[in-house]
């Protein structure tokens, strides 16, 4: 058996643990810039606000039906999912974490359990430890577990955990649930499925094998056989290094100092190399970009770029903000607005397996990677920033943010304080 846990409006749920005012009214997070709808609450879903939706369309809306907006606070998600995972580990040998708000248990080998109250229960552990509402679903496969999962949110009789089993109730499920909501269906796919007559996930069982593979190749092969009761996506519980990283962002208004842009690029640089760190990766190479406003047609347009290469990988901050900044000096021309701008880091590999030049200094690379770790441990300690490089400048993206909530967990200085009478 494979369960999925699956935290239900996640961005917004994490806003309503510090907020408990808010219980049972409109939320609705933006996205960068506070551009357009990322997460909404269930009542700002019923006020017919859909996911995506720009603010300035729903502007009206939100204030007629006094719906709290709130600005992404990543810093905030990231930690509240860590902690939902914390809990969801205490219940199966391995966990596969898919997404920020999702994450598969291996259930395999676990007998004499009574898995609907399991789930149910792994359900209010979660809502104990963290107050996220997770809805938990369990089966055979791991693409029937998601859609168990989603029937507890549809469900609230189901107290938040779903097991999925039978024969029969499965394919009463299947035969009422939609082929575009299957995982695993891409966009492009559905309309070659409903030419077909396939308009539910039952009737997608009901096609050949030949046929699915002609259509959709091994993967929805995989797809098909998992809506069928056979157990063929993977388990991944190893972690993955990312083969690229990007750091980007758009900009609340043009950048047309190269002081300030450089700023930007640092705090980019920095925030990549604390992401190859983490997944004890190094980089051989950087792209630094910056481009202006598209939509701005009368004004001057420009794309630039710049490559970085480093003759020994590396994932040091203070090397890759180095070079970064130069590199968008080089790049810069003057006269023009840059509206975004971001860094990739591109040929990534394992910290382990760098090949190092003889005549590399390696007491400086040691002392380097000494201070590295010593920086990460402060900056972890007391929130990102403590300590950051004098080009990062204030260490703030020039991004819209007016309505973010405070960094409750992982800043010091937004700790919640209580006053008992």
């Amino acid at each position: 058996m494979f369960a999925l846990a699956d935290c239900n409006n996640f961005f917004a749920s994490c806003e309503r643990v510090f907020r408990p005012d808010l219980q049972g009214k409109p939320i609705i997070v933006l996205s960068n810039n506070d551009g357009c709808a990322i997460a909404r609450s269930n009542e700002a879903k019923a006020l017919g606000i859909r996911m995506g939706d720009p603010f300035f369309k729903i502007r009206d809306i939100v204030e007629r039906h006094n719906v709290a907006v709130f600005s992404g606070n990543m810093a905030l998600y990231g930690d509240m999912s860590q902690r939902v995972r914390w809990v969801l580990q205490e219940f199966a040998p391995s966990i596969e974490v898919y997404s920020i708000d999702e994450a598969f248990l291996d259930l395999r080998g676990m007998t004499n359990i009574d898995f609907d109250s399991y789930a149910k229960h792994i359900s209010a552990q979660c809502w104990k430890m963290t107050s996220i509402p997770v809805s938990v679903g369990i089966a055979p496969t791991k693409t029937l577990a998601k859609i168990a999962s989603k029937l507890c949110k549809q469900y609230p009789k189901l107290r938040g955990g779903c097991y999925m089993h039978r024969p029969q109730d499965i394919e009463k499920v299947l035969r009422k649930y939609p082929i575009e909501d299957v995982w695993g269906i891409g966009r492009r796919t559905v309309p070659k499925l409903k030419a077909r007559g396939v308009n539910t996930a039952y009737d997608f069982t009901q096609l050949s094998e030949l046929l699915v593979k002609s259509l959709l190749g091994v993967t929805g092969l995989r797809t098909w056989r998992e809506l069928r009761g056979e157990a063929c996506i993977e388990f991944e519980d190893g972690f993955e290094a990312k083969q690229s990283i990007c750091v980007s962002r758009s900009f609340s208004s043009e950048i047309y100092n190269l002081n300030q842009l450089q700023e930007q690029i640092a705090n980019f640089a920095a925030t990549m190399a604390e992401k190859l760190r983490k997944q004890h990766s190094v980089t051989a190479e950087v792209v630094v970009f910056a481009y202006t406003n598209r939509f701005r047609e009368s004004e001057p347009q420009r794309y630039a770029n710049s490559l970085v290469s480093f003759t020994t990988p590396t994932a040091d901050a203070r090397t890759i903000i180095t070079q970064a900044v130069r590199a968008t000096k080089s790049m810069y021309q003057s006269g023009y607005g840059y509206k975004k701008a971001g860094v990739i880091a591109t040929k990534i590999g394992d910290e382990n397996s760098v090949m190092h030049s003889l005549f590399e200094d390696r007491e400086s690379l040691e002392r380097e990677h000494r201070l590295t770790t010593v920086l990460d441990t402060i900056n972890s300690t007391f929130g990102k920033g403590t300590i950051k490089l004098a080009v990062q400048g204030s260490g703030k993206i020039k991004s819209l943010s007016d309505n973010q909530s405070p960094h409750y967990t992982t800043l010091w200085s937004d700790i919640p304080t209580v006053t008992v009478k």
